[in-house]
């Protein structure tokens, strides 16, 4: 064999790695951008690479880790599929099942988190959709928007919330009561705008019925560890919870810590180290000190804005590093997650799962103008405390 013939097989591998390339890059975006990111910082300002993860907030991501275990213990049971085609089934009018499932998501996301929300309600309605012709695109718009909406009141809902509740130190009890007025008026807000958006024409949903069985063993054991990790969370102990459930799981139902998403715990611990690298920056430092982030209007507007570029995740992440009014950090970054699709990773999980054609263009008709709206009303709340 020649030079030239070994040569050839190596060239010809070039563009299948760059197509492998392109979808990993498609795949995980967020994830590539972070990684593109650090090694930029690295180079421009290097910083000893064990003294990165002090960077990482790490009660927050050991209290994901603990999460995303028990919620995907509760999703392989088979409780949530079944709880939802129970919660459909007497429904007799298509704004009936929108309202249903308005409230079935946002319940969910409060407990379960707001992807794990999507992940029941989206595959629900396109199971439906089987039965009668239902509005696809606009009850998963409606979806989105209501994960977002249920997910304000609770520290599980969502990620931010997760970390301006460990980060913040305040109870449980404190947190929920702080976020109620916000949670409420955005959901008033949604149910008002589906009474317009769904008509009453009837629906025939007789023939649905749950088509998954519940493991209920497996179903209670991840309840009860669920309130108790939550307790041990609570006290600032996640470590201990997350140690304890994930030796257990692995001895008994392996398939719960196994099949959790990985790659968010990587993006968040990445999210750490890059975005308080940023925020370190003299240039990034002073041009943030000119926002005035001791207020708290003027935190909530920049959290409900930066949301909009870099998502609500890394906005919260970013903007604890100048200001510690966590209430109007989580006011602002909940907005935020309305309005461009980005500004949330719920929206972008729902949008994908329907795959329905010009839903973009439908998602953003709705959602900007309750970004909006929404938003002057949370500035309003913000100044009764």
């Amino acid at each position: 064999m020649t030079a030239a013939d070994k040569a050839r097989p190596a060239r010809a591998s070039w563009p299948l790695r760059m197509r492998q390339c392109i979808s990993f890059v498609a795949k995980e975006p967020i994830l590539s951008v972070l990684v593109v990111a650090l090694a930029a910082l690295q180079w421009r300002h290097p910083q000893a690479w064990g003294e990165l993860p002090h960077l990482v907030d790490w009660p927050t991501v050991t209290t994901l880790a603990g999460l995303l275990i028990l919620t995907k213990a509760v999703e392989l049971s088979g409780f949530l599929m079944w709880l939802a085609h129970r919660v459909v089934h007497r429904v007799h009018s298509e704004r009936a099942l929108a309202f249903l499932l308005i409230g079935l998501a946002a319940v969910l996301s409060m407990l379960v988190t707001n992807d794990v929300a999507l992940f029941v309600v989206v595959p629900l309605v396109l199971s439906l959709n089987r039965l009668t012709p239902l509005p696809i695109k606009r009850l998963t718009i409606f979806a989105a928007l209501s994960v977002n909406a249920g997910s304000i009141l609770t520290p599980l809902g969502n990620p931010q919330n997760l970390f301006l509740w460990q980060t913040s130190g305040v109870s449980f009890g404190r947190f929920v009561l702080a976020l109620a007025p916000l949670c409420a008026v955005l959901m008033a807000m949604l149910y008002g705008l589906a009474a317009c958006t769904f008509a009453g024409r009837p629906l025939d949903l007789s023939r649905d019925a749950p088509t998954e069985r519940v493991d209920r063993a497996y179903a209670a054991t991840a309840a009860l560890l669920f309130v108790a990790f939550v307790l041990l969370a609570d006290s600032h102990h996640p470590g201990i919870g997350l140690a304890g459930i994930a030796l257990g799981f692995l001895v008994w139902r392996r398939d719960a810590v196994l099949k959790i998403d990985w790659v968010l715990l990587l993006v968040f611990v990445l999210m750490f180290i890059v975005l308080r690298s940023v925020a370190a920056l003299p240039p990034i430092r002073e041009t943030i000190a000119t926002f005035e982030l001791g207020k708290p209007l003027s935190a909530y507007l920049s959290a409900a804005v930066l949301s909009q570029g870099i998502s609500n995740v890394p906005a919260a992440i970013m903007l604890a590093e100048f200001t510690k009014d966590w209430r109007a950090l989580a006011f602002g970054v909940s907005v935020g997650g309305f309005g461009i699709a980005i500004g949330s990773l719920a929206n972008l999980i729902a949008v994908r799962l329907a795959r329905e054609r010009g839903i973009w263009l439908g998602f953003h008709l709705v959602s900007i103008p309750f970004w909006v709206i929404g938003g002057a009303l949370g500035a309003w709340l913000l100044t009764l405390r």
